[in-house]
């Protein structure tokens, strides 16, 4: 599991994510590729790749969570093979001219879709998501452009069409994988409270009740920590303590620590495009030649 953050303001998108890779096994009897309770986590690995600049030279990136491959494949490397076929010409469909971050999000959909085919019928059916977030390439000399953050679902094998995860309002925080500390810190109640109230309720209320119910108490109780005019340094603070919140909570929880490792961000900004904030490296930064250039130092709400 993981923990995926993408806060949007005015001036950009900032992407945060933990580094937690879980290895899980089912128990006995159950098929391969159930997600849930039924798995049992084996080790935890806290060194994933979870996000991704998908064009260099272009304001376009992306955080994953949920399952962290697809057959053998890890998704950090899935995910830079579609930038290869992005930025050599061989994805036809893409234009660097013209596209959008809802056209990257269904090309990034089609191209893990075929992944998936390729998988055997013992092969587990993996379950993930990707938030696809940055700057659609300007139509017109001067044009007003906001950051979009889209989603990219995978449920056991099959795949959604992407949504846009802030059409409502283009300001706000998006997250998704282990949401437990972050609904409950930010919405002010745990996404476990509808089957609680189903529970406890005579008569059970209905879908429709239960909806404007949690609408209700989401407009009432959401903490209003963004706003539209906030700096790109104070949502970098902002994206980051929110992972961290949610390592802790996962590390202090019952279970194994599947929200952990270090931190990494990027902010996305129209001008200066896609730059990492934070991001761990396995050699030494001195032998990194875009550490200079692309790593800058810093001391759906």
């Amino acid at each position: 599991m993981s923990i995926a953050v993408a806060i949007s303001v005015h001036d950009g998108v900032v992407l945060a994510a933990d580094s937690a890779s879980t290895l899980a096994s089912g128990l006995p009897g159950m098929p391969p590729g159930v997600a849930g309770p039924a798995q049992l986590a084996v080790n935890v690995y806290n060194n994933a790749n979870k996000i991704a600049n998908l064009f260099k030279g272009e304001p376009i990136g992306c955080v994953a969570h949920g399952s962290g491959s697809i057959g053998n494949a890890s998704i950090s490397t899935l995910l830079k093979d579609f930038r290869e076929q992005l930025m050599t010409g061989r994805e036809t469909s893409f234009d660097r001219k013209s596209y959008t971050i809802e056209s990257v999000s269904q090309l990034l959909s089609d191209f893990l879709a075929q992944q998936i085919q390729r998988l055997s019928s013992h092969d587990p059916k993996p379950t993930l998501g990707i938030m696809v977030a940055g700057y659609s390439a300007e139509k017109t000399p001067g044009e007003m452009r906001l950051g979009e953050v889209w989603t990219v679902g995978i449920q056991n094998g099959v795949c959604s069409p992407p949504q846009n995860m802030r059409l409502a309002n283009p300001v706000g925080i998006s997250w998704a994988g282990a949401t437990e500390s972050l609904s409950r810190l930010l919405m002010g109640f745990s996404p476990g409270l509808p089957r609680l109230l189903q529970i406890v309720t005579k008569p059970r209320p209905s879908t429709q009740d239960m909806a404007q119910l949690m609408e209700f108490l989401g407009t009432n109780l959401t903490a209003p920590v963004v706003f539209a005019p906030m700096p790109i340094q104070d949502t970098i603070d902002l994206a980051e303590w929110l992972v961290q919140t949610a390592i802790m909570y996962s590390r202090f929880s019952p279970g194994a620590p599947i929200v952990g490792g270090p931190i990494e961000s990027a902010a996305i900004t129209k001008h200066e495009g896609f730059k990492w904030i934070r991001r761990k490296h396995y050699f030494k930064e001195k032998f990194n030649k875009e550490v200079g250039h692309e790593q800058l130092q810093h001391g759906s709400v």
